[in-house]
């Protein structure tokens, strides 16, 4: 009983800090400025893979990422009552953390006046401006698009993450550390999934169907709430 008790104070207290943090991180200002990748540490071929000081992986709203954002692929509307799932190669170097059948599943779990809501769920391919200003996932109109990760499953910065991605990091299971002067968010296959399945998915969801708020820091609150309610503590409740 005492281990269940501990184990629902920290989650009480990491959700806590997501809510409290999630302020914070929709005022900041991202700039291109002084963001071009270092040229000391890793080996030629990982240099390339090391993530600018302002290219943290974010979840996109393509109201407010088109700045940094490559271009996508527009699905008009449909009137689709179930989510079309789109696959794209991933990528040389890079590899989708969950595959079409775990997102139909996934979405299955929710109710279906919210997944109505969404025409077509797209596993986008990397490429180099992706690279540069990586997202882990992204919702346009009622489409939403999930991103690939490095196959070594370890990303690479140039400076320490933000309090909200040690977090997140921690709530599915990723592990940071400082190795040799760089950042590395490492996950576990396992961990990879639940965390695109149970957050960066739900997440995407909540924008989709969020047609009251339309400034950039309620319509995250709404999405960092919906994502906590119906992906992470849903999927624990099922466990």
């Amino acid at each position: 009983m005492a281990r269940s008790t501990s184990r629902e104070a920290t989650e009480t207290s990491l959700i806590s800090g997501i809510y409290a943090l999630g302020d914070e991180m929709s005022r900041r200002n991202f700039s291109k400025s002084g963001s071009g990748p270092v040229h000391t540490g890793p080996s030629h071929r990982e240099r390339h893979a090391v993530r600018p000081n302002v290219a943290y992986r974010q979840r996109g709203d393509r109201t407010r990422s088109s700045e940094f954002g490559a271009a996508e692929v527009w699905h008009p509307p449909l009137g689709r009552t179930t989510p079309e799932v789109l696959t794209q190669a991933p990528g040389e170097g890079y590899l989708h953390a969950v595959s079409a059948q775990e997102i139909r599943e996934r979405l299955s779990q929710l109710p279906h006046d919210i997944t109505s809501q969404i025409e077509v769920i797209q596993l986008s391919q990397m490429t180099r401006k992706r690279g540069l200003f990586p997202l882990y996932g992204m919702q346009w109109g009622a489409n939403i698009y999930l991103y690939p990760i490095e196959a070594g499953l370890v990303e690479l910065y140039t400076r320490p993450p933000h309090p909200q991605q040690q977090i997140e990091a921690r709530m599915f299971g990723g592990e940071w550390r400082e190795e040799e002067g760089y950042w590395q968010l490492s996950w576990t296959l396992e961990s990879l999934k639940d965390f695109y399945l149970n957050n960066v998915l739900i997440h995407e969801v909540g924008h989709v169907i969020d047609q009251r708020n339309t400034s950039f820091r309620d319509r995250e609150r709404f999405a960092n709430w919906f994502a906590i309610e119906y992906g992470y503590r849903a999927s624990r409740h099922r466990r």
